[in-house]
């Protein structure tokens, strides 16, 4: 879940709860609370809806990968709307725990929560293919591009999977892998977001 750029000053401590919405599928309209964090900034409603509207042809069935899941939004909605299973990766153990009871509560067993630094995970373990994989990193962090090398390079990503993306600059500028074809990008304040789609290389 994408974070704001840092201004300088020291992170304030983990508390307080956020409030996250399934949008549709079979967990329409379950809300759950999330651990705050410094900087957290989970993706609005509305981007959701029209992340998913561009995904609606291919979630199904899908193979779902999170590796920096935050509140989680992106990973419960794709289980709700028929993802044949998901991992999602995150640091914070609060969000961790928290991601693994709402997985509980929902009875979902195709669905895995991993306490583990995402660009460490794609780096040392053996690569299963994904068809779709949510890529929102903390800003001002350098992670975007290097996850983005790590998933093409070491065989993260199927033939034609699709990969969404939230960054502060433009998305033609990222300086993506040479076969991930931009095929829609929208803004949305001063978050770009967009959904590549990945061509055998």
């Amino acid at each position: 879940m994408a974070r704001r750029p840092t201004t300088g000053k020291a992170p304030v401590a983990h508390g307080g709860d956020g409030q996250l919405r399934i949008i549709a599928g079979q967990w329409r309209s379950r809300q759950f609370a999330f651990p705050m964090a410094h900087g957290l900034r989970p993706t609005p409603n509305r981007v959701r809806e029209t992340l998913f509207n561009w995904l609606a042809p291919y979630v199904e069935a899908a193979r779902v990968l999170d590796p920096f899941a935050g509140s989680g939004a992106l990973f419960l909605e794709a289980l709700s709307r028929g993802a044949g299973s998901a991992l999602a990766l995150d640091l914070n153990p609060a969000a961790v725990t928290s991601l693994r009871g709402h997985l509980a509560t929902l009875r979902c067993d195709n669905g895995q929560v991993l306490q583990s630094d995402a660009l460490a995970y794609l780096q040392s373990q053996p690569a299963t293919p994904f068809d779709l994989v949510f890529l929102d990193p903390p800003f001002s962090q350098d992670l975007l591009l290097p996850a983005c090398t790590l998933l093409e390079e070491r065989g993260w990503l199927a033939d034609d999977a699709w990969v969404y993306t939230e960054s502060e600059q433009v998305p033609s500028s990222l300086g993506m892998p040479g076969n991930w074809r931009l095929h829609r990008e929208q803004k949305a304040g001063q978050v770009h977001y967009a959904l590549w789609e990945r061509r055998s290389a």
